[in-house]
């Protein structure tokens, strides 16, 4: 099977140093240099589009712009690109959802992809109004994603959960095609949840071993049902391995060790287990230098010491950071979500250095093209389980 490959928005702003707004807080990083006004996002999403992108994820939160109305201003300054639009289950109607996933597919004639955020930080959930613990919020997912699934068939629904409760649910038209479903989460209330709603499973970049040992558990949980696997990282590029180990060394000397230590009490106190993860990968430490950050060949963790979420990049030349997709994708992963500081350059550098050699190696699927989905495979052999 080929690889899928998206690139980001940065609704909440770009720079040529680590961007800290994440999550619950936008107030103690630095400011953005170029603020994510729609010129500059549409920049961006032409430059995704014209490198051979297949979408690009743009992220939800008080601390950026709003997914759905961002990309839907985008989706008139593009052509095939796919916006894969992330929200949460909690602050909206399940039947909203499918409706404005139904209408948006029509309008933009078939360009959406979902990403359901359940959420793991209760600080910015209660800023949205919502106050049930980490365990409950999936749970509601699960019955989100039932009802949203149910309403996409065509057949009015009632149903009643222990979160929602709808009856004769129906939409003017179902979406054609059905948007697929994206789904993160790393916690045991996660997985489950994922394994039986979602038509891909993201994971943030932990080494290639960890990886796999997610996607073995998810399949193990998804029996037959089929699943495909992503990846979320960010990557530095260059012509030689020297060059880009001097941009992440770059990006490392911007960072502040106050700055530093404020965003890892913040990062170290979230619900996430899949934030812990990340942190847990370099612990916080800025004395180790760029290669102390190295936490696999090839797999640079100092983006995480700012920056919530996905923290870890791929570093290397255009072979090298190949290399590593394809030793991903030997363990299961078939779509990578990637960005880079800035986004708009760095969209360049990976999709001029790094995307025709892996279409040489024959590990690239164009954009449009029909997305094979895997039967229920057997067990991924993990690395030190």
């Amino acid at each position: 099977m080929s690889v899928v490959l998206h690139w980001f928005l940065p609704t909440s702003g770009d720079g040529r140093t680590v961007v800290e707004r994440f999550h619950a807080n936008r107030s103690l990083g630095a400011s953005a240099a170029r603020e994510p006004d729609i010129d500059y996002l549409a920049q961006i999403a032409q430059a995704a589009e014209h490198n051979g992108f297949e979408g690009v994820l743009t992220p939800t939160g008080t601390w950026c712009e709003d997914a759905w109305l961002t990309t839907a201003a985008l989706v008139a300054r593009t052509t095939t690109l796919k916006f894969l639009v992330a929200f949460r289950p909690g602050v909206i109607s399940p039947t909203l959802a499918a409706q404005m996933a139904a209408t948006y597919q029509r309008l933009s004639r078939g360009r959406l992809l979902l990403n359901v955020v359940t959420g793991g930080d209760e600080v910015e959930q209660r800023r949205f109004g919502d106050w049930l613990d980490h365990d409950q919020r999936y749970a509601r997912t699960d019955e989100f994603l039932h009802v949203v699934r149910a309403v996409w068939s065509g057949t009015p629904l009632d149903f009643e959960g222990a979160h929602y409760r709808v009856e004769g649910a129906t939409l003017m038209g179902v979406p054609d095609p059905v948007p697929p479903i994206y789904f993160g989460g790393s916690s045991d209330a996660a997985l489950p949840v994922a394994a039986r709603r979602a038509d891909v499973y993201l994971t943030w970049g932990e080494p290639p071993a960890q990886v796999a040992e997610k996607i073995h558990r998810v399949r193990e949980l998804a029996g037959d049902r089929p699943i495909r696997f992503g990846v979320r990282l960010h990557t530095i590029s260059r012509d030689t391995s020297a060059e880009a180990w001097r941009e992440a060394e770059k990006l490392l000397e911007a960072l502040d060790p106050v700055q530093v230590a404020r965003a890892q009490a913040q990062l170290g106190a979230s619900q996430s287990v899949g934030q812990q993860r990340m942190v847990a990968l370099h612990g916080g430490d800025l004395s180790r230098g760029v290669r102390g950050l190295e936490v696999h060949p090839g797999l640079w963790a100092g983006i995480g010491l700012v920056r919530g979420g996905a923290g870890t990049a791929l570093v290397g030349s255009h072979a090298e950071v190949a290399d590593l997709v394809e030793e991903y994708h030997a363990v299961g992963v078939d779509e990578f979500v990637l960005s880079g500081y800035p986004h708009l350059e760095e969209a360049f550098w990976f999709g001029e250095g790094v995307r025709p050699i892996l279409a040489r190696r024959g590990l690239l699927r164009l954009p449009g093209a029909e997305v094979e989905v895997p039967a229920a495979r057997g067990a991924v052999a993990v690395e030190g389980s």
